[in-house]
């Protein structure tokens, strides 16, 4: 699978979906047609049996120095205009949210403003040392996307929360690893290979396990404080699933399990 989309490619690497931000001119400044496409794309990999996980990633020496804001003056110069604009953005960051196979931002340079609301949308960020790492709407007189919001401070506390979003201030990847913005950072020329790594170790797993688990964090971190039917259904149904009569049958006869779920 190789599609090209304008602002994106969508590459296949056997299991792996890798989505690429390609206006490296732009620093991989996002587009309105970007967010736009992004639904799609999340509703595709999720659709596709062969897939287990989808890595974003930024064309050239920038991950993303966030939206598009030259589009600013012709697409969020009236109330309408900006609400449809944030409806693309909002669609984006649910899309991405929702995911039930684990999505990954592999991050270089600068990731500002909309290029770190993806990443933090995503479950797991990994970086260049000389990454850089802010979120800037004070600096544009806009109030942050709730759920973005939400996603942040979970990650991050709200003390550091208001530190991004008040500020607007730029930190580096070492500091957005102290906070809890990035699970791991790497040199430059080993970010590639480690996130590969860790991307082949989501693969081995159990993908009932993967998906399920996911989607019960998705809930906790919505505020959900209880399990409901949906919670008990993933539980039920991976207890009674393949894997794990494959799970407990490798554990005890001391092999690699061998998951099938798709």
């Amino acid at each position: 699978m190789c599609q090209g989309m304008d602002g994106f490619e969508l590459t296949r690497d056997g299991e792996v979906a890798r989505l690429t931000l390609t206006r490296p001119e732009k620093m991989n400044a996002i587009t309105y047609g970007m967010w736009s496409a992004i639904p799609d794309v999340v509703a595709g990999v999720e659709a596709d049996p062969a897939l287990k996980v989808l890595v974003i990633a930024g064309a050239g020496k920038h991950f993303s120095a966030g939206a598009d804001i030259s589009e600013f003056g012709e697409l969020r110069t009236t109330a309408e205009g900006a609400a449809s604009y944030d409806k693309a953005v909002e669609g984006a960051v649910a899309a991405l949210t929702a995911m039930r196979k684990p999505s990954v931002a592999m991050i270089q340079g600068n990731c500002i403003g909309g290029g770190c609301q993806i990443s933090v949308a995503c479950d797991f960020r990994f970086a260049a040392e000389g990454a850089r790492f802010g979120i800037t709407p004070a600096k544009l007189g806009i109030v942050y996307h709730f759920d973005s919001t939400r996603q942040l401070v979970s990650l991050v506390g709200p003390a550091h929360a208001k530190y991004f979003l008040l500020s607007g201030e730029l930190i580096s990847a070492g500091r957005a690893r102290e906070i809890g913005l990035l699970n791991d950072v790497f040199p430059a020329g080993d970010l590639e290979p480690s996130t590969r790594a860790f991307v082949a170790t989501l693969c081995s797993r159990s993908q009932a396990s993967v998906r399920g688990m996911n989607r019960i964090i998705e809930k906790i971190v919505a505020g959900q404080e209880t399990p409901d039917a949906e919670v008990e259904e993933i539980r039920s149904e991976a207890l009674h699933g393949v894997d794990y009569a494959e799970g407990v049958a490798a554990f005890l006869e001391r092999r690699p399990p061998r998951f099938t779920f798709r």
